[in-house]
This record gives structure tokens, sequence and C-alpha cells, in this order.
């Protein structure tokens, strides 16, 4: 008899651990979804901004896939003949750099200061929704 109790307690066990692994693994998939389901604005310690989709973002790699930054030029203001400048801000994909990036980035997560998640008719998602039907 104190087998049989033993053996159901074992399995008892065994059922208990399954039923925290899958809740745990689950909270996994559902965190991940939320990430890549939209777009994050992931802020660096060296002040550069890179916009796309992260995930692995506990691993000492972030990944960052469809990948976009700010370009910020000075154009010189003709109008006003004072020669002052106004800054003209694009947004480029990457990939179309001299050295030939490809369109993911592993970020060192000691380097990122903070993520946040845009909203689906933030500026930048729209110009990225722009710049993929124009494709």
């Amino acid at each position: 008899m104190a087998t049989v109790k033993k053996i159901l307690k074992n399995r008892l066990v065994l059922i208990g651990l399954g039923v925290v692994l899958v809740v745990v693994l689950w909270k996994m998939d559902a965190t991940s979804w939320v990430m890549n389901r939209g777009y994050q604005a992931v802020f660096l310690t060296n002040n550069q901004v890179y916009f796309g989709r992260l995930s692995n973002q506990s691993s000492k790699f972030a990944n960052l896939r469809d990948v976009y930054y700010l370009q910020i030029t000075q154009a010189q203001n003709l109008q006003t003949g004072s020669g002052a400048t106004s800054p003209n801000i694009n947004l480029v994909k990457l990939g179309g750099e001299l050295h030939g990036p490809t369109d993911k980035m592993e970020i060192n997560r000691d380097h990122i200061l903070f993520v946040e998640t845009l909203k689906g008719d933030s500026r930048v998602v729209t110009a990225i929704s722009d710049y993929k039907k124009g494709q």
C-alpha cells in the first residue's frame, strides 16, 4: 500500500512540474509574441536609436530585425538668406550602406539603455509602412 501512495505522490509531483513548465513556456512565448508583433525603438548608450522588431532581449545579445534608423542632415535655408540651417530628418533602411550590412543587428544587451514599443500610428511606423509600400 505504501508503494502505491509513493507512486501516486511522484506522479502528482511530475504533473505539477509539468504544469509549471507549460505556464513558464507560455509566458515566455507570450512575451516574445508581444515584442515581435510591432516595432520597437531601441535606445543605445552611444546615443543611437534604431527601430525594428526586437527579440531575444533576455539573452546577452538582443536581435533586431527589419532595422531602420534616423539620418539627420543640415539644409541651408535659402529663403532667409541668413545662412541659417534647418535639419532634415530621414528614416533609412539598414542594408544600403557602403559596408553592406544585412538587415539584422545583434546588440549587446549591456549597451541598451531602454526600449519603447511604438504605436501602430506613430510617425516612424507610418514612414516604415510607406517605405514598404514603395518597394
